[in-house]
């Protein structure tokens, strides 16, 4: 019976596995390799070095839905006068190779999500792809694995968050917490890709109901995320991310195996490069990747801008857009409905800097 309940499992893990993954991502010291070789390899710009990062957007919202009949309105496409959960991936997904051709290795999307108001006193929606007992909803999944597999086609990198402090109160109980961490992990690693890496929980100081997910004890499911492996011995990369301005803390620096920072709420470049030394200067720091995942901030036609201060301390950089009050469905990946296109000046603008930095030519229209 033992023997006939492991190859049933074998076989149904076999069944879940993508085809031969094309893009491994992996990690030696300070840099980010993919495929065996550092990423933007020997690229420099203006004297600083761009080999090994990471940059990154948040694209968060890529497999949203709205489970609240209540407040499902409120992200109506205005051309249709309703939301459209398979309308938004299929966007989603004819616009990763835009992404791609300027230069953008990586992005995040969450099983929970973001605020799709951008920031949200209250957030009633119920947008998760994890269930209140810790299992993983199917229609949810079944959208993140189209995400996935059409990166790894791209060469692509998908920083995969778990938990998001504007829904983790829904999930049960501590129990369902680690069952969702244990589920989603195993999920990953069954079918197989090499592309993904974890953000257990965004912005880990912010809000978090339970205690296993805030910042005394968020490094637990890290290290449970590294502790879960594949018959041949694979894990997965992981880490956590904490609020804006905000240095990471020992025991989240000692676990992870790269650091996210958020600039959200820093105005100034120079906290933004502070920020930086200040993390290689936490105790138990040794050389891993750092690199911003959320910030808020753009000024991307300026010399010195949050992007350029945090690529000066050789450090990734990641973009947060959202509507602002006033603006329409032509903007803001976070916001729903999204356009995700580049559709906006503030995106172009993103999008032109990246390109430059990181030496990408992409096809003019």
């Amino acid at each position: 019976m033992e023997f006939r309940l492991f190859t049933a499992f074998a076989l149904c893990a076999a069944s879940l596995a993508s085809a031969a993954p094309k893009t491994t991502v992996s990690i030696e010291g300070d840099r980010f390799f993919i495929n065996g070789c550092p990423t933007y390899e020997g690229r420099k710009w203006k004297g600083k070095k761009i080999e090994g990062l990471m940059m990154n957007s948040r694209m968060v919202q890529g497999i949203f839905d709205d489970l609240n009949p209540e407040t499902v309105s409120r992200w109506a496409y205005p051309d249709t006068g309703k939301w459209d959960a398979e309308r938004n991936i299929r966007e989603f997904l004819a616009a990763m190779p835009a992404w791609r051709a300027h230069g953008l290795l990586s992005f995040t999307i969450n099983l929970q999500g973001g605020s799709p108001e951008g920031y949200s006193r209250s957030q009633p929606w119920r947008n998760s792809a994890i269930a209140a007992d810790g299992s993983l909803r199917p229609d949810y999944m079944a959208r993140l694995k189209r995400i996935v597999d059409f990166a790894d086609d791209l060469g692509m990198v998908v920083v995969l968050g778990y938990f998001y402090f504007g829904q983790d109160q829904h999930i049960t109980d501590e129990a369902a917490v680690i069952r969702a961490v244990d589920h989603a992990t195993r999920w990953v690693l069954d079918h197989g890709w090499r592309n993904v890496i974890i953000e257990v929980n965004n912005e880990c100081n912010i809000s978090y109901d339970h205690k296993i997910l805030q910042p005394e004890r968020v490094h637990e499911l890290i290290d449970r995320v590294k502790n879960t492996k594949a018959p041949d011995g694979r894990r997965l990369l992981v880490g956590t991310s904490y609020g804006g301005n905000k240095v990471p803390l020992e025991n989240v620096v000692r676990s992870s195996d790269y650091l996210l920072l958020h600039g959200n709420g820093v105005s100034d470049p120079k906290r933004i490069a502070e920020m930086v030394q200040l993390t290689r200067k936490v105790a138990g720091y040794t050389p891993k990747p750092i690199f911003f995942n959320e910030d808020d901030h753009f000024n991307f036609e300026v010399p010195v801008n949050n992007f350029t201060a945090a690529v000066g301390e050789y450090a990734g950089w990641g973009y947060f857009d959202f509507r602002m009050q006033g603006e329409g469905y032509a903007d803001g990946y976070q916001s729903i409905p999204a356009n995700w296109t580049i559709s906006s000046p503030r995106k172009a603008g993103f999008f032109r800097l990246l390109a430059e930095i990181t030496g990408a030519t992409p096809a003019r229209n």
